[in-house]
């Protein structure tokens, strides 16, 4: 045992070994795709990538079932508090998209929706639908 640990080291040290060795290595670290995506390489290289939210978030949502739970006034722009069927709060600005439609405008008191499709159904005119805050939850 010890004979074969001592020619091993031997030939390792007088560059016998080498050939071998890079031999298995060179093998192991090659890929040719052959008209296919290399799987090593990284898809979002080089992009930006913005988080959309989580799969189903606002943009799941219908007007009808939403709750406006408040209005948050940051640096000089109103932001909408509201709860969805499930009760998970959102927060909605001007223009932000839903199933049926679409913030139009977020005033002190009160949001209003611009409806454009009942339930997936594109709306010959559409409707304004106006959510406020009740007095007593002021």
């Amino acid at each position: 045992m010890k004979k074969a640990i001592i020619i091993i080291l031997v030939l390792g040290m007088s560059g016998l070994l080498a050939p071998f060795l890079s031999a298995q290595s060179q093998g192991a670290a090659t890929y040719d795709p052959a008209g296919r995506r290399d799987p090593f390489k990284n898809l979002l290289a080089g992009k930006d990538v913005k988080d959309k939210g989580a799969p189903g978030g606002i943009s799941r949502l219908y007007i009808d079932d939403l709750n406006l739970t408040g209005i948050v006034k940051t640096r000089q722009k109103l932001t909408a508090i509201v709860a969805g069927p499930q009760g998970f709060p959102y927060f909605l600005k001007v223009g932000d998209k839903l199933s049926d439609g679409y913030v139009l405008s977020i005033q002190e008191r009160q949001v209003v929706f611009r409806k454009t499709n009942e339930r997936g159904i594109p709306m010959m005119r559409p409707k304004d639908i106006i959510k406020e805050i009740n007095p007593e939850e002021r």
